[in-house]
């Protein structure tokens, strides 16, 4: 059985050897730091045909994530679902610097932007 291979597009170098990072690392990373984030119900699958109701609850997998590896930077995409009666530029904000913090404490990697999608909102669940 052929697997696919992780795409490593980010290496460390030092003097002991090279670190690679994989998109699907830091993918993981990023939807952790935002599904923590108040006011995030969820992600959304960034496929084109992707429907609102794939919304990803909880799931840290990395979908609802696009990363990008430009000129020794990370450009980072996230799409989100808000809990209704939040302040939605409050929210984004908050995913923004969550986001760009821990990527950049957890892999050392430099981030360029994150760029925050809010797809829907949705009433929290009594």
């Amino acid at each position: 059985m052929n697997k696919k291979q992780p795409r490593h597009f980010a290496s460390i170098s030092n003097e002991y050897g090279i670190i690679s990072i994989s998109e699907g690392l830091v993918a993981s990373i990023v939807g952790l730091a935002a599904s923590e984030c108040y006011g995030v119900v969820g992600m959304v699958s960034r496929k084109p045909g992707g429907e609102l109701g794939e919304l990803l609850k909880r799931d840290f997998s990395g979908r609802g994530v696009a990363v990008g590896w430009k000129e020794e930077k990370l450009y980072i995409q996230v799409f989100i679902v808000v809990s209704y009666g939040t302040r939605i530029s409050e929210v984004a904000n908050n995913v923004i610097r969550q986001v760009h913090y821990a990527v950049e404490k957890t892999t050392g990697l430099p981030v360029a932007k994150v760029k925050v999608f809010v797809q829907g909102v949705k009433a929290a669940n009594h």
